[in-house]
């Protein structure tokens, strides 16, 4: 087995973060010819190019910034270690990089992490929004711990991923106050109204627009977003209704100011905890999936 030199790695980690080898040999105290010809060992030990040159800088290939993101986390962790045994044992910290959906709402976002902070008090959170495709392509390389996903992963996803069910929630709608008289005949007195949706091709809007042509009724699509905070926001200027999980009604009437139009227990809303490893272990994701089940979802 051939073993990764990790001065070389160094040396390719700080060029790809100055930009240039000239940058680069001022940091690290070396000159400009020692550094291209570790950077040219390292290639060669790979048996991939790690860069491509664009004018007078130097840009990193697809498997330069593979290379780079690993990079990254083995001179981070490298630092957390001799700051934590700087610390000594009552200051280790429990890192937990997690992928999020963007079509989740903030609000069971942040309900769903929660737990995590109350079992490992001296967590360390990164979270990352993007959607599923990307964040499942992300967790084969082991860049999240977990990811928080609105439906299981694809059965043909190239990915080996286990999806663990943290729950479900029927749909509650809201607008602002001018909307509340649309309660009495709902669903039916959305006929014609105004709707803000979540973006074409996301499970929630595929079970909404199912749900809605079951009904027969055909309110009137007036913004479409990746974004659930930014739907928040229109919907409290009045220009639309939009649906959220039942789950976090309350937190929505108290934050947004807005009122209940409707309720459904139709459309269920899952939500899954999704890993690389068949059984949960990591003690934050243990606590998010125990939380759901028993609280937000229970």
């Amino acid at each position: 087995m051939a073993w990764l030199n990790y001065h070389h790695l160094l040396y390719f980690w700080t060029v790809a973060r100055c930009g240039t080898i000239a940058a680069a040999s001022k940091e690290l105290l070396l000159s400009q010819p020692t550094i291209s010809t570790q950077l040219k060992t390292l290639e060669d030990s790979l048996g991939q190019k790690l860069f491509q040159r664009q004018g007078r800088r130097l840009a990193l290939t697809d498997v330069g910034r593979t290379t780079f993101r690993y990079a990254d986390d083995i001179f981070r962790l490298g630092r957390e270690l001799q700051e934590t045994l700087a610390r000594g044992p009552e200051g280790q910290r429990v890192r937990l990089s997690v992928g999020v959906v963007d079509v989740i709402p903030k609000h069971v976002a942040e309900r769903l992490l929660e737990p995590a902070y109350e079992a490992v008090p001296e967590l360390q959170l990164e979270c990352q929004e993007l959607p599923l495709p990307q964040l499942l392509s992300r967790l084969a390389l082991h860049e999240y711990d977990v990811v928080l996903a609105d439906q299981p992963a694809p059965p043909d996803v190239k990915v080996r991923a286990y999806s663990h069910k943290l729950g479900d929630s029927g749909t509650t709608f809201f607008g602002v106050k001018a909307f509340a008289g649309l309660a009495k005949r709902f669903p039916q007195s959305l006929e014609g109204q105004p709707l803000l949706m979540t973006s074409s091709g996301t499970a929630v809007r595929s079970d909404l627009d199912s749900w809605l042509a079951s009904k027969g009724v055909r309110p009137r699509v007036v913004g479409e977003f990746d974004d659930t905070a930014l739907m928040k926001v229109f919907a409290e200027r009045g220009r639309g209704i939009f649906a959220a999980p039942t789950a976090i009604e309350d937190a929505i009437i108290d934050l947004h100011r807005l009122e209940v139009v409707g309720r459904t227990e139709e459309v269920r809303q899952g939500y899954y905890a999704i890993t690389v490893e068949r059984r949960l272990h990591h003690p934050a994701v243990v606590a998010i999936a125990e939380s759901a089940r028993k609280d937000l979802f229970g």
